[in-house]
């Protein structure tokens, strides 16, 4: 292995190396000299022992939309979070709500996970089930009174993962994807 392709390796490991570290230094709960210094050397040595693959080839992390990401996020479990309340106060149990059936285009298991780890997030949504063959999220939602706020979640659901797959450099999938398969839901409540 010559010393481009060490380098290039290294940087590749940086985000898990980190991780470890803050983990260790969250773990400690301290930030003294020694326990940086020690979190650092157990982290490369364990990156160094244990080299993984990485989670996902060819991303490449954008900062920027990252922030974008985040900022989107806080906005909608704002918005959402305000929704959910006035449902519940005004409706109660009869709330309508349903299951909505909606197709992902990423095949990663890391992304699908994001995607519906972002949408559970969002208060008055719910991954009630991934199918991660066929690339569909089963999203419990409400409310939802018609085919329109269907199509509306489904559309919500699947901006968070153009959003999550252009954060971490997957967007190009995405490039001229405009819509939504089919209505595709099951319904409950009133």
């Amino acid at each position: 292995m010559n010393g481009l392709e060490r380098a290039r390796r290294g940087v590749r490991h940086l985000p898990m190396i980190a991780w470890l570290w803050l983990l260790w230094i969250l773990l400690w709960g301290s930030v003294d000299l020694e326990v940086l210094l020690g979190g650092l050397a157990v982290a490369l040595a364990l990156v160094a022992a244990f080299p993984l693959p990485p989670a996902l080839p060819r991303a490449v992390p954008r900062p920027l939309r990252i922030g974008a990401l985040l900022v989107h996020l806080l906005t909608d479990l704002v918005r959402s979070g305000a929704t959910a309340a006035w449902q519940a106060l005004r409706h109660g149990p009869r709330t309508s709500a349903a299951i909505v059936e909606v197709e992902l285009r990423v095949d990663s298991d890391l992304l699908i996970t994001a995607v519906a780890e972002l949408t559970t997030m969002t208060p008055g949504t719910l991954v009630a089930e991934i199918d991660r063959r066929r690339r569909l999220l089963y999203v419990h939602t409400l409310p939802v009174h018609d085919e329109r706020d269907i199509h509306h979640r489904k559309s919500e659901v699947q901006m968070v993962e153009r959003r999550v797959a252009r954060a971490i450099g997957h967007g190009e999938s995405f490039e001229g994807f405009d819509g939504i398969d089919g209505p595709s839901s099951r319904r409950k409540g009133g």
